[in-house]
């Protein structure tokens, strides 16, 4: 009962003027993002943090987080049309979205992509409703300890889920907790490696590193690149999909639903591993699999719904724990920050004005983005058609902008322009930024639950396994640790074991 009179005032809250023009804009910002190769969701989130500082924490959110999941609706459009991904998560929906163009089914993939992310959307939003109030009350029993402890699980996850090789990804987390480091210690006061320079009292900027590695980074690697776009136009009424198509795609919507929401509770690349989890299951479950990779419905509507419904799976943890589990979610976070408004076990039941109106935008903005993808299909395809040297200055100047607006400070433009050539070369040498970017975020509260926890016990590490909560989290993290030590083990033999027989002239079986 008072879940539905706090939806209701939620939806009152929502439908309002300014907030649906709020939600609007944050989809149709967010769908051009997706659109548009190379931007992504997190890019598209820090460049508009800036323009939410005249309005308030609801309003800032309700418009972030349209461009969060409207990024996600958006990314299908490159990958069926012109087989290049809007965004990393749309790469697996190529692999069957573009040879169903080529067959003139390429309306049909974009409809069923539509359709099966309002579905995955709604799906989760649901379960954000039900598991991020629980999860508050549990977390709220939470205290120093098991906070370090539930963050060392966080940290092994993300090791354990990065894009690039292990050592690449844990190599950009400990960097990323270095940079963390920077600014004045909270609890002492003393300044770490801040080299006399006042501007870094207060510690890296988020804003500036992020818009410099993911903005300023993504043009000047884009500028290194040659795109032929051979853009198909499908037809409005080609959008249709046939019965045996639409009948094809409800149960791997289902699934998509399930696994997206589940796995976007985890920390790392949530809505890559969703996707690509969807697609795996969806061919081996299949009659023919063999078929996939030649325009299989499945293949579009499974990985498609995944990745949506990630997006809500990855605002549980955010909301009821504070820990963002992924770098867009992490820039979310830092938006809240902003405008006074801190993200943990206490966030619902201190501000459930915004929760609620959060989770009532969330259902209306999949309205207003379902609405916006199909018939603007014309318009959305005809960007891509716009010369990357119209949108280099145009990227650069919101970068440079939205960065100096911050602080009025010259010296956040060059921490800027740092980051992103840094944030160029970590992508010319196949390191992810992903990690770098969340554990800069975690870094701090890390360190200060941990040293809190010491000072709690006189510098006794026991207490980090007198608590049976904390106990169980170090256990998960031993068990995942040597998880991936085993993971690596097998695979060194089967290469190995491969190089051994191409030696002995063995011929290994397809």
């Amino acid at each position: 009962m008072d879940v539905s009179i706090n939806l209701l005032d939620g939806f009152q809250a929502a439908l309002t003027f300014r907030n649906i023009y709020l939600c609007f804009i944050g989809c149709f910002f967010g769908s051009v993002v997706g659109v548009l190769p190379g931007i992504g969701p997190l890019a598209g989130i820090t460049l508009l943090i800036p323009a939410t500082y005249g309005i308030d924490a609801t309003g800032a959110i309700i418009m972030l987080a349209g461009i969060y999941y409207g990024a996600m609706y958006g990314g299908s459009t490159t990958s069926i049309l012109m087989n290049i991904p809007g965004e990393s998560a749309s790469v697996v929906t190529c692999i069957d979205g573009y040879q169903m163009t080529k067959k003139g089914r390429g309306g049909a993939a974009l409809f069923i992509a539509a359709w099966g992310s309002w579905v995955g959307g709604t799906l989760s939003i649901l379960g954000v409703m039900v598991l991020a109030p629980t999860l508050a009350n549990i977390a709220t029993k939470f205290g120093p300890v098991e906070i370090f402890s539930l963050l060392l699980v966080a940290f092994i996850l993300l090791g354990s889920l990065g894009t690039g090789s292990t050592l690449k990804t844990w190599a950009m987390i400990l960097l990323g907790l270095l940079a963390g480091t920077v600014g004045m210690d909270g609890l002492t006061g003393a300044l770490r490696f801040t080299h006399g320079i006042r501007e870094l009292y207060d510690g890296l900027g988020f804003v500036p590193v992020a818009m410099g590695m993911f903005g300023i980074g993504e043009i000047l690697g884009a500028t290194e690149e040659t795109l032929v776009r051979d853009v198909f136009k499908p037809r409005f009424r080609e959008l249709l999909p046939t019965w045996q198509e639409l009948k094809a795609s409800i149960n791997p919507v289902l699934r998509g639903s399930g696994i997206g929401f589940f796995i976007g509770l985890l920390p790392g690349a949530a809505h890559i591993l969703s996707s690509l989890v969807s697609y795996t299951i969806e061919k081996r479950i299949a009659k023919n699999p063999e078929e996939f990779g030649t325009g299989r419905i499945e293949g579009v509507a499974g990985p498609e719904t995944a990745n949506n419904a990630a997006t809500g799976g990855a605002m549980v943890p955010l909301l009821s724990l504070g820990i963002p589990t992924t770098p867009a979610v992490a820039v979310m976070m830092v938006a809240l920050l902003i405008h006074g408004v801190r993200p943990g076990p206490l966030f619902i039941s201190e501000n459930p004005a915004i929760f609620w109106t959060l989770i009532a935008s969330m259902y209306m903005g999949n309205v207003i983005l379902l609405a916006l993808n199909l018939p603007l299909i014309g318009i959305f395809v005809s960007l891509l058609r716009v010369p990357f040297r119209i949108l280099f200055p145009i990227i650069l100047l919101i970068c440079l902008v939205g960065t100096y607006s911050v602080n009025n400070s010259r010296f956040d433009l060059i921490i800027l322009l740092l980051f992103g050539v840094l944030g160029y070369l970590f992508r010319k040498w196949e390191y992810d930024l992903a990690p770098f970017v969340l554990a800069l975020i975690i870094a701090p509260i890390l360190e200060e639950a941990f040293r809190q926890a010491l000072m709690r016990s006189g510098g006794a590490f026991a207490i980090f396994w007198q608590s049976s909560i904390s106990l169980f989290f170090i256990v998960v993290s031993v068990l995942l640790v040597l998880l991936n030590i085993y993971k690596r083990w097998g695979r060194a033999n089967q290469e190995d074991k491969g190089e051994a027989d191409q030696g002995q002239g063995f011929i290994p079986r397809p």
